[in-house]
């Protein structure tokens, strides 16, 4: 792959379960407006960051998973 992981498997899943959450709450709960448009990007990339756990944010700030060993 072209990226490194350094998001460990448990933060990827609370990830995704935000994800899907701030998902609902944009659809659900948010009148249309910019506010909805900006909750459900911010939900599709934390889910997008879960599903392929790499954090562009995290890699900045040079962190990285312990390797086993």
């Amino acid at each position: 792959m072209l990226y490194v992981k350094n998001l460990p498997v448990w933060e990827r899943l609370l990830r995704g379960a935000g994800a899907l959450a701030m998902g609902a709450a944009a659809l659900l709960l948010m009148p249309a407006g910019p506010w909805a448009w900006a909750l459900a990007a911010g939900a599709a990339g934390a889910l997008l960051s879960g599903l392929l756990g790499f954090c562009p944010a995290c890699a900045l700030l040079g962190r990285k998973l312990r390797q086993p060993g």
